[in-house]
This record gives C-alpha cells, sequence and structure tokens, in this order.
C-alpha cells in the first residue's frame, strides 16, 4: 500500500519561497564581487570601471586586448610557468603526506588521535602570515630562502591539511572487512592499500590534491616571503601589478582564475557524487 503524496501547504510554499529567496541572496552576496571583474576584462579602455559604450552595449567598447596581451607577455607566461611547476610539485609532495597521515589517524591503533588530528590541520587555522614568516627563518636557516624548493615545502605545508580531511571522511566509510579478507588471503600491506584502499578512497583522495593544488595556485603571502623574481607565480604578479602598474590585463587572469575555480569545484562535485555510491554501500 502506498502512502498518498501530501499537498504543500500555503505556509510551506512560504517558507521555501523565503528560504529559497534568502540561498538567491547569498549566492549573490559572495559571488557578485567575483563576477563583474569578467566583464570589465573586456573593457576596450584601460580603465577599471564600466565605460558609457560599455553599458550601452557598443561592440566597439569591448575588445580581446588585455587577454592577448597576457598571452603575448613573457612575464606572465614565466610567472604561470612558476606556478604549474610549484603548484605541482606541491601537490604531489601533499597527496602523499596527506594520504599516508590519513592512514594513520584512521588506524584504531593510533593514540593521542585528537592531538595529532590538531597539529595537522592547524597551517588551515593559522594565519597565513606567521606561517609564512615562520617558513621564511626555518628555510632560510637551511639555506632553502628564494629557492623553489622552499615554496614547493611551503605550499604543501598548507595544502596537506585538506587532502588528510579529505581523505579521513572517505576512510569513514571504508569497509575494512575488505582489507581483512585480502591480508588473510596473503596480501601484503602494500598490496591491500594499492588494490583494496586506494581504488575506493580515490575520489577523497582526488579532491584533496584538487584542493591542495588551488591552495598553492592562489596563495600569494608564502610567496611574498620566500620567493624571488625568479619563483614569481600567477598571484605575486597580480600583487606587483596592481602596486606598480594598475591594466586591465590583472581583470583578464582574473577570469581566467574564475574560471579555472569554477572547474575545480565543478570536479570536486563530480567526485563527491562519485564517490557516495561506494561510500554509502560499504556503510
Amino acid at each position: 500500500m502506498t502512502a498518498r503524496p501530501t499537498s504543500l501547504t500555503l505556509g510551506d510554499r512560504l517558507r521555501g519561497g523565503f528560504h529559497l529567496a534568502a540561498c538567491a541572496a547569498v549566492f549573490v552576496f559572495l559571488i557578485a564581487p567575483m563576477l563583474v571583474v569578467v566583464p570589465l576584462s573586456f573593457n576596450a579602455e584601460p580603465f577599471f570601471t564600466f565605460t558609457e559604450g560599455m553599458l550601452s552595449l557598443d561592440p566597439d567598447a569591448y575588445s580581446l586586448r588585455w587577454y592577448r596581451n597576457v598571452i603575448q607577455d613573457g612575464e606572465w607566461r614565466h610567472a604561470l610557468a612558476n606556478s604549474l611547476l610549484i603548484g605541482l610539485a606541491a601537490t604531489a609532495l601533499a597527496t602523499a603526506l596527506g594520504v599516508l597521515a590519513a592512514l594513520g589517524l584512521t588506524s584504531s591503533s593510533m593514540p593521542c588521535r585528537t592531538l595529532v588530528t590538531g597539529l595537522l590541520i592547524s597551517p588551515m587555522v593559522t594565519p597565513i602570515i606567521i606561517s609564512a614568516a615562520g617558513m621564511f627563518f626555518f628555510y632560510s636557516s637551511l639555506g632553502l630562502g628564494q629557492t623553489h624548493v622552499s615554496l614547493i615545502l611551503a605550499h604543501a605545508v598548507l595544502g596537506t591539511p585538506f587532502v588528510v580531511i579529505s581523505v579521513t571522511a572517505t576512510l569513514a566509510g571504508f569497509d575494512r572487512n575488505l582489507a581483512r579478507a585480502a591480508a588473510s588471503l596473503g596480501a601484503g600491506p602494500w598490496v591491500v592499500f594499492r588494490r583494496i584502499q586506494l581504488p575506493l578512497i580515490a575520489p577523497g583522495v582526488i579532491s584533496g590534491a584538487l584542493f591542495a593544488f588551488a591552495v598553492s595556485f592562489d596563495e600569494v603571502v608564502t610567496v611574498l616571503f620566500l620567493g624571488g623574481l625568479a619563483q614569481r607565480t600567477v598571484p605575486r604578479q597580480m600583487w606587483t601589478g596592481v602596486r606598480e602598474q594598475i591594466s586591465p590585463e590583472i581583470l583578464a587572469v582574473a577570469t581566467f582564475l574564475v574560471g579555472f575555480a569554477l572547474l575545480l569545484l565543478g570536479a570536486v562535485e563530480w567526485l563527491r557524487r562519485r564517490g557516495g555510491g561506494p561510500a554509502q554501500g560499504n556503510t
């Protein structure tokens, strides 16, 4: 016997409409300041404001000149190459460390789990300028000041907590009986991890890696402390452009970064939905 669908009352509809309006207002409040740079990046004039031609939708008021300038500028290409090099290397290191830490934190024999977890995620809550200053003095004492190695290590430190949280959440739904069954059949720890655990927790690992890469690609404070001219990244180049030469090229780069962030969020959401099925099935 199937239950009859209940009809919504006037109060339910009003509450639903209020919740929808509130969500839309919050969305506009958070997103509108970022999206306003997109049309401004097509401004044909070297201004950071909407011209009369843009407001009247005059085609001559819009141009791709700032995008061409960014693509043809050697400094921007050098900054992009540095961001990709540092970001990919830091992501690989943060992912490896984060996965190992998450495996240890989810082990029942792990002592002082709460304390260790707090220490691992402390870079997320510590003010970035304090972390950057501390890493500057630490890496300088090791002779790694203003090098790619120091930036990779620093960005790995900042990205590891995101991998730890993502993988730990995924491991919470992992069926330990699968690992025990594989071990009972003679599989060693490395084989169990590579053939059993890793395929099942892959969505969480990839999500954490994407967050770590986004943190590295967007970080500017540590680059100001630890990087020199040879280590200038895209955020550092934008910072320099704002201070020394205000140009709409910055808006074009910002538009690229907004699109990049949207792609990352879409990938994380896809991985979350893809990983939701197996996790629910194992619990």
